[in-house]
């Protein structure tokens, strides 16, 4: 019983061989001491192995691992924090997106369009995965759409998931452990909706040294 814990089976359920620790506490939002103490505990028992990363070793646990993370999405629905862990569970390539993509970009410094009790997260997944992306946020209990976003009145949880497929590979970066579409396609989302992301231009241009002529000032202040 003592493997029995919240952070073993994220460790279990989301590690894809050759991840480095930092990946997993990243991709789990923990922190890299307590993840590290724990991938030692999992390793003595055979769980798992190290060799240039870590690798599962024992499925079989692994599995039961996922069976009760999905079980308890299934009776609790998952925090805003949960949403951006659970997708790291289905072993399938996707990165954040529209919103997320900016989101993730700026380190989660700029919000639009989403509340507290209404938070849809937006990914790009493979044409290829959808029905088994689907099929994962049945299997957790979390509404997901195609290329729309799910009516908050339809359902009582406060996350859902928005897909967007796509047909060629999915190029991604990671910023923080969240694999995201590369920054370049992100500003190009925010140049074509450039209304509701003009601070957010401005926070990416300073960090990331682009040249985008970008302000959010109050014209007010030089009235």
């Amino acid at each position: 019983m003592e493997y029995v814990d919240e952070t073993a089976a994220k460790i279990m359920v989301a590690a894809r061989p050759g991840d480095s620790i930092r990946r997993i506490a990243q991709k789990i939002d923990g922190s890299y001491s307590w993840v590290y103490d724990w991938i030692e505990r999992l390793e003595d028992a055979g769980f798992i192995r190290r060799e240039d990363g870590v690798y599962i070793e024992n499925y079989a646990v692994r599995d039961r691992y996922y069976d009760l993370v999905a079980a308890i999405s299934r009776a609790v629905p998952p925090s805003i924090d949960d949403g951006y862990v659970i997708p790291h569970f289905a072993g399938m390539p996707f990165a954040y997106t529209k919103i997320d993509g900016v989101y993730v970009w700026t380190h989660g410094g700029y919000q639009i369009a989403r509340g507290h009790d209404d938070y849809p997260i937006f990914i790009q997944v493979a044409d290829r995965d959808v029905e088994q992306w689907t099929a994962f946020f049945d299997e957790f209990g979390i509404p997901s759409r195609i290329e729309e976003r799910p009516d908050a009145s339809d359902y009582d949880a406060t996350v859902s998931y928005v897909l967007f497929p796509t047909s060629g590979g999915i190029t991604r970066e990671w910023v923080d452990g969240n694999p995201v579409i590369p920054l370049d396609d992100a500003i190009e989302h925010m140049l074509e909706y450039r209304v509701n992301y003009e601070p957010a231009l401005e926070m990416i241009a300073d960090e990331y040294d682009r040249d985008i002529d970008a302000s959010h000032e109050d014209p007010r202040l030089n009235a």
